[in-house]
This record gives C-alpha cells, sequence and structure tokens, in this order.
C-alpha cells in the first residue's frame, strides 16, 4: 500500500493562488489514477480533480479553469495548482489514489 504525503496548504486571500503537492512513498509510475478530493466544513468530501497515467485530466465544474492538476513521475509528486481562489475553495485537501489517502492539507481563502 502506498503512503500519500500532501503538503501546501495555508491561508491564503480571495484571488490569491496556492500550490498543494502529494508525495507518493514508492513510484507513481504504474499508479493508473491520482485525485485530489476536498472536505468543507459540514459537507461531503468532493472530488476536485483526477489525473490518470496517460495524462488525461478531469475536474470538477467548480475548479474547471482555475485549478491544475499535474504529475511528476520523476519526483513521485502530484500537484494541484489553484488560481483564482474563492471562499468556497475552503476546506481540507486530501489526495488519493486507489486503496490510500493522504492525511489532509488545509487551505482556507479568507475575504
Amino acid at each position: 500500500q502506498v503512503q500519500l504525503v500532501e503538503s501546501g496548504g495555508g491561508l491564503v486571500q480571495a484571488g490569491g493562488s496556492l500550490r498543494l503537492s502529494c508525495v507518493v512513498s514508492g513510484s507513481i509510475f504504474s499508479i493508473n489514477l491520482m485525485q485530489w478530493y476536498r472536505q468543507a466544513p459540514g459537507k461531503l468530501r468532493e472530488l476536485v480533480a483526477g489525473i490518470t497515467s496517460g495524462g488525461t485530466t478531469d475536474y470538477a465544474g467548480s475548479v474547471k479553469g482555475r485549478f491544475t492538476i499535474s504529475r511528476d513521475t520523476a519526483k513521485n509528486t502530484v500537484y494541484l495548482q489553484m488560481n483564482n481562489l474563492k471562499l468556497e475553495d475552503t476546506g481540507v485537501y486530501y489526495c488519493y489514489c486507489p486503496g490510500s489517502w493522504g492525511q489532509g492539507t488545509q487551505v482556507t481563502v479568507s475575504s
């Protein structure tokens, strides 16, 4: 079972940017799908973005055009670049691959 460790969260003003990182123990080369989820207080965890081993990406409608998911196989890392952040992007962001979740990293967007 792989281990996932997220970092890069923090406090940012609306309109700002953050880049989240998810370091995967072992090689991500053989992992077919990596995803980012988020969970806001009092809400269910929701899918934000995903990327396949072939580089195909998919996004939730609420973040399309603002967030970019990418993967660096040499660094065993998946990134989530978040631009033009909005108050509603606040939450704990989790990295996921089939069978494993990271511990989460807090993103707080202030007005």
